[in-house]
């Protein structure tokens, strides 16, 4: 159902009783996303003698979605990370009540003028900056990884594990995705599956934060290679951080088609920023385990996206593309780290 500005705006006049000539305008869907609908708007009101006019995103829970997240640990996370080393937008309201858009839903300020696709990074003049991109998308992600959960008061909102259970709740879940959404044996991730459940791999010092889904392609960028803030935290978890590197190397998504993960950088320089951001070194034996897992995780996510758009309870046609041609990539990208 498209979002109603009606709606939102009577939802504005109850959130800010001071607020008088409430307008929204500029409704527009931002397509793609596996777990919630993205609108874009325009929020313009009158208060204290001024006049306020915001450009907002509001991320809106869908009939149907591929991953099974809670938006309140999307907003947790923007709310810890806002005015930190780890660039996010401000987070502004959380509802989960659905009288006033049929669905739960939280709104976030818009950050204006910069790309997020993920094979923009190939083109001028994106293309000529990836250097500078690449240092700092892997630069955040050790912020992101050195981050004390318990100091950012995410504990009050995360799951905590044990770090040494950390792996099995995180393969657990997804194996059992992968089974739940596969329409066709997949016996090359079964083998991983088994390959992981032989070998787990050591736990994290402490838990960490992770991101979930750590890609070019979450984050925004300017045409001078910037990152200006990093999005989509809608898989977030305490857990180990080495998931979130892995996941950035995943061979998936060298956008480049020449072997530069997230079409950015060398995996080794990658890799190495990240060491030096987070203080702590990627073991190459625990690196290789997270990077088969998320062989797992990328192919049960592929697979969700062709059951749910051939069953037709979700017909954006941006989640067509991983159902068709991403699960025969995760294969082969699992077969490479097998050997």
């Amino acid at each position: 159902m498209p979002l109603d500005p009606d709606a939102f705006a009577a939802y504005v006049r109850n959130k800010l009783p001071e607020a008088s000539d409430v307008a929204v305008s500029g409704v527009d869907r931002i397509h793609g996303g596996a777990s919630r609908e993205t609108y874009r708007l325009r929020l313009a009101y009158r208060a204290d003698g001024e006049t306020i006019d915001r450009p907002l995103i509001l991320r809106k829970d869908p009939p149907a979605s591929l991953i099974e997240t809670e938006r309140d640990i999307e907003f947790a996370a923007y709310s810890a990370f806002f005015d930190t080393k780890v660039p996010v937008p401000e987070a502004l309201w959380l509802e989960n009540d659905s009288e006033w858009l049929g669905s739960p839903f939280f709104v976030m300020a818009e950050l204006q003028g910069f790309e997020a696709s993920p094979q923009g990074v190939t083109q001028p003049p994106y293309n000529e900056h990836t250097e500078r991109m690449g240092e700092q998308k892997w630069t955040i992600l050790g912020e992101i990884a050195r981050a004390d959960p318990f100091a950012l008061g995410l504990d009050r909102t995360f799951e905590v594990v044990a770090p040494e259970d950390a792996w099995r709740r995180e393969l657990d879940y997804w194996a059992a995705k992968l089974d739940r959404d596969a329409e066709a044996p997949q016996p090359i991730m079964q083998a991983v599956i088994r390959r992981l459940r032989r070998s787990p791999p050591p736990p994290p010092e402490k838990l960490g934060v992770v991101h979930g889904d750590y890609r070019t392609g979450n984050f925004l960028y300017d045409t001078e290679g910037g990152i200006h803030a990093i999005l989509d935290w809608e898989m977030a978890h305490l857990g180990d951080p080495l998931e979130d590197l892995a996941w950035s190397l995943n061979k998936v998504f060298q956008w480049a088609r020449d072997g530069r993960a997230g079409g950015l950088l060398p995996r080794e320089q990658a890799i190495a920023i990240w060491e030096r951001s987070a203080g702590r070194k990627a073991e190459p034996e625990a690196l290789l385990w997270w990077e088969l897992f998320n062989a797992v995780k990328g192919q049960a996510i592929w697979l969700a996206a062709g059951k749910e758009f051939i069953a037709g309870n979700n017909r954006d046609p941006v989640l067509a593309v991983p159902g068709l041609i991403m699960g025969n990539s995760q294969d082969r990208a699992a077969l490479a780290l097998l050997g």
